[in-house]
């Protein structure tokens, strides 16, 4: 089975090359079979890659120990569920997962635009081969996932494996990392559009209008990957958050943001044509942070609890990323007159000038995080000395940023294209601030005075009230023209323009997950050791340990508290953490208790028992609004969906111009 698999990574690295040539001579001799072979080449590299993680996963499942893969990330007990989620839990699987994905969406784009776009699919389907080849000389050359155990010259198999990271054996990393890969990968197939794009100078926004909806997708992968990771980190890691700015989390973070930025301002390419070379530069910098951050997870440069082990794959990342990096910016300075607006901004109060705006803080953010997770290695490089940049640099950074960026979004409906009067400004602003002042003046009356907390909650009601009137100006109007209630009259509405519409529900999540961040000023936390049967205090709880269990399984020793909670004396619940050593690794982790509320959480942690073993250590959180998050979120993919379904105005005007032609056709002609 590993010479199987080793052969088919082989073998796709040689088609992902003939691949390349391929397009490249084809293009240059014009031989369209040339061509033409290069894209079978890609099905090809996705049949035997398909072929190679099938055997992996075989693998993992019926513990083949031979291969030092399964060995280390894999054993007897785990749940069949974990096994199947080795194959991204070590280096040399992930890897493999990556270019698998990548094969996949560059079989299905050479597949749907087989017959189109004949000048420039040839360098889209090189540049995918090129990122393809990158990751195959990896997993073929360098770490592979079908290496042998062995000693001497003979192969060995170990009587069980190590089993996968005790961390990682939880439901949601069985999808938050394949997620997150489908966010870091899609983003090549846009990079590669827009690169094929600038080497044949199309004409017009051929690339944009073709990647658009895939660009959403790839976007909504991401949002999932990164969000369901935060909802690890608050479930598994047991101190009670969702984000704590490790690297490899801002790693994730820092594609999104400017994916996020070039979702809005290929708007303004598509309707004024402007802002050509920022799309490009936006595009290009979400696939090189995709790039970078997978470099960041594997090289060892940096210290997480999502980090691989030390690799000497850094280099190659390094050396992919300048190249690419540098045959980017010559063609970008190359291209500049193809890349010329076709008009310019007329005045500072526009919806041009929001998007503006909104890009250039969302840069400023990017570049925060950026700088903030390199400075340590920077400053190690230069002095000898590494320096910890922790939380309270990035909150003090981006809190501001974010809270400007939640306004831009408050402010964007309600400025016209082109210019907006100063009056028309005054009665779009007037009830939504008069909102946001009352509920600041509200909450500072019932003694909240924190400053943040009050501007994002202020902010909040500000961008849900310009949300909402844009829903409720839109279906009113169709109640009075076609006579249908308030619900149905709203669907019609975002079926009319579900772009729009869709993008607006998308800005009514973000105002959801503000609410719940904001909660974070009013957090509680205390750590107490107690006896059984006594009782102790947090917030408005009175937690009472009833019970302490201990026992064993296959997999892990676990050892298990019981406690009462009561409000106000009633008694409203019961928690049951869990605190586990896994007997492969002899690795302990926490399985937390959460009482989830709309209003707050009551989040507790069995941190073990006192040094005498007679007590319970507990820590235990109240938590205010953090349940907005994944609320917000799941009305951030909603709005998603509905960008994805085609619009109803498009589609019957699409309709329209078929009907059009066909009766051209058949009109008869007199001689």
């Amino acid at each position: 089975m590993e010479n199987l698999g080793a052969l088919c990574i082989l073998l796709a690295f040689c088609f992902g090359c003939y691949s390349i040539v391929g397009s490249l001579v084809g293009v240059w001799r014009a031989k369209p079979y040339l061509v033409l072979s290069s894209q079978r080449a890609v099905y090809a590299v996705w049949a035997l890659l398909t072929t190679a993680s099938g055997l992996l996963v075989y693998g993992l499942l019926a513990g083949d120990f031979r291969l030092a893969y399964v060995a280390a990330h894999s054993n007897k007990s785990m749940p069949g569920l974990y096994k199947f989620a080795a194959w991204w839990g070590g280096q040399e699987g992930s890897l493999l997962l990556w270019a698998w994905i990548l094969s996949t969406y560059a079989a299905v784009v050479v597949f749907t635009n087989r017959n189109r776009f004949h000048r420039m699919m040839p360098f889209v389907t090189a540049t995918l081969m090129v990122t393809q080849v990158f990751f195959l000389i990896l997993i073929a050359f360098v770490v592979s996932p079908f290496q042998v155990l062995a000693v001497g010259r003979g192969i060995t198999e170990v009587p069980d494996g190590n089993g996968l990271n005790p961390l990682l054996q939880y439901w949601t990393m069985a999808i938050h990392p394949p997620m997150l890969y489908l966010g870091y990968v899609g983003f090549s197939v846009p990079f590669a559009f827009a690169l094929g794009s600038l080497i044949t100078r199309q004409p017009g926004d051929a690339w944009i209008h073709t990647t658009r909806r895939w660009t959403i997708v790839t976007w909504m992968f991401q949002t999932c990957g990164i969000l369901l990771g935060a909802g690890w980190a608050y479930a598994v890691l047991g101190w009670g958050g969702y984000w704590g700015w490790d690297p490899v989390e801002n790693a994730s973070l820092l594609p999104w943001i400017t994916a996020t930025a070039f979702l809005h301002s290929v708007m303004m390419q598509e309707k004024k044509g402007m802002m050509k070379i920022w799309n490009i530069v936006l595009i290009a910098s979400t696939f090189f942070l995709c790039i970078f951050g997978t470099m960041l997870t594997r090289s060892g440069i940096v210290s997480s609890v999502h980090a691989f082990a030390q690799s000497p794959i850094g280099n190659y990342f390094l050396v992919f990323l300048a190249l690419g990096i540098a045959l980017t910016l010559y063609l970008i300075l190359d291209r500049l007159d193809y890349l010329k607006s076709e008009s310019r901004l007329e005045n500072v109060l526009s919806r041009e000038s929001s998007f503006l705006f909104n890009n250039l803080i969302l840069l400023a953010s990017c570049f925060s995080v950026l700088w903030g997770t390199l400075f340590p290695v920077i400053s190690e490089y230069v002095t000898g000395e590494k320096v910890s940049v922790d939380a309270p640099f990035f909150n003090r950074v981006n809190i501001p940023i974010g809270l400007f960026l939640l306004l831009l979004t408050g402010v964007g409906p309600l400025i016209a294209w082109r210019r907006s009067s100063v009056d028309s400004l005054k009665r779009a602003f007037l009830a939504p601030t008069i909102a946001m002042l009352a509920l600041i003046g509200g909450l500072m009356a019932a003694g909240i005075f924190h400053f943040y907390a009050l501007v994002s909650l202020g902010l909040c009601v500000f961008v849900a009230w310009t949300v909402a009137a844009e829903f409720w100006k839109g279906a009113a109007a169709i109640r009075a023209k076609d006579g249908l209630s308030l619900l149905p009259a709203m669907v019609e509405l975002t079926h009319r323009n579900t772009r729009r519409y869709g993008g607006y529900l998308v800005h009514m999540g973000i105002v959801f997950m503000f609410i719940g961040f904001s909660g974070a000023a009013f957090n509680k936390d205390s750590t107490v050791e107690v006896n059984i049967g006594s009782a102790f205090r947090i917030g408005s709880y009175d937690l009472t340990v009833r019970d302490l269990k201990e026992g064993e399984n296959e997999n892990y020793i676990w050892h298990h508290a019981r406690v009462e909670v009561r409000k106000a004396g009633e008694l409203i619940g019961t928690l049951e953490p869990e605190r586990r050593l896994y007997k492969s690794s002899k690795q302990p982790t926490s399985e937390v208790s959460i009482r989830r509320r709309l209003n707050e959480d009551l989040y507790l942690n069995f941190a073990g028992t006192s040094n005498d073993g007679s007590k319970a250590v507990i820590q235990a959180y109240v938590f205010p609004l953090v349940s907005w998050i994944w609320v917000g979120f799941l009305v951030v993919l909603i709005g998603t969906w509905v960008c994805l379904v085609p619009s109803k105005i498009k589609m019957q005007f699409a309709r329209t111009e078929v009907v059009g032609v066909v009766s051209e056709r058949h009109v008869p002609v007199k001689s």
